[in-house]
């Protein structure tokens, strides 16, 4: 990806990196929220050290996560400094002083779990050693590193997320992408950087607390649900079209401020504008 960055005078965007990124970031703030925790204060955990974790943490810090907060676990374990194998230039950001050696180790005590893995990974025992009021987000696809049912029966106080439908809390690359390029491409930026994608991860948290306004065609696409700003709705539904309206705007103008728009637009003629697509989507 660095490489296309390089040579290309187009916005590059690997959906699995900063699209996770992004959304997890936007349910993270929220679920700190709800749980009433301090993101400065709060310790994070990796399960995975591939490229979307490494883009989650590095996008975490950014938001206010401190890095000596952050333990990372590939499949060796945790990266400790002195375990001299299977470290890259990208991992060493994240290889920290620690005596954890293994996941459960890590996960003794911490507030938030980020799971970029494999399939069932997280024991109950593990969910149960976490502090209070925990978040767990396990992300495999398609099978969670726990499912939410064993992390809520270790853990009732547990805010859980997944990267699937049929669960609470879906974190999903497709609230991003679309939105965000359509966001870039309007105004020609040459680039999505750092500040456009703050300013997604941001809509997105905030759209998720106007749950009130909750369109009556998502609710129709998931019968049973509710969409009260809680535990359950720490993010927004893919089907969402107001995700259109808070995105792409925010992404927009933040390449404009930054200065990588090469077309700047009247934001509120493009207001104006994606409302009249949303009205179009709507009565399809």
């Amino acid at each position: 990806e660095e490489k296309l960055k390089e040579s290309l005078d187009i916005p590059v965007f690997h959906d699995d990196q900063h699209g996770t990124a992004i959304i997890s970031a936007a349910a993270i703030l929220n679920g700190l929220e709800i749980q009433k925790k301090v993101i400065g204060e709060v310790k994070v955990v990796f399960s995975g050290a591939g490229a979307a974790a490494i883009s989650c943490a590095k996008l975490y810090k950014v938001i206010g996560v401190k890095a000596e907060n952050i333990l990372m676990c590939d499949s060796r374990g945790v990266m400790w400094k002195g375990r001299g194998e299977g470290y890259n230039k990208y991992k060493e950001e994240f290889v920290v002083e620690t005596d954890a050696r293994a996941l459960a180790d890590a996960m003794v005590g911490c507030d938030v779990f980020v799971g970029l893995s494999q399939k069932g990974v997280v024991t109950k025992d593990m969910v149960k050693s976490m502090a209070d009021r925990p978040i767990i987000f396990a992300m495999a696809n398609p099978d969670p590193e726990i499912t939410p049912t064993d992390a809520k029966e270790a853990r009732p106080d547990a805010i859980c997320a997944t990267g699937r439908s049929d669960y609470a809390n879906q974190v999903n690359n497709d609230l991003g992408f679309p939105f965000i390029f359509r966001g870039a491409l309007d105004v020609r930026a040459s680039k999505i950087n750092e500040e456009m994608k703050l300013a997604a991860t941001y809509a997105l948290a905030e759209l998720a607390k106007r749950s009130e306004a909750v369109p009556e065609a998502v609710k129709i696409a998931y019968p049973g649900e509710k969409f009260d700003f809680g535990s359950e709705y720490i993010i927004p539904k893919p089907f969402d079209p107001r995700v259109l309206l808070y995105v792409a705007p925010a992404v927009a103008k933040a390449a404009m401020d930054s200065g990588v728009a090469r077309q700047p637009i009247d934001l509120i003629e493009y207001k104006k504008r994606l409302n009249q697509m949303v009205d179009e989507i709507a009565s399809l």
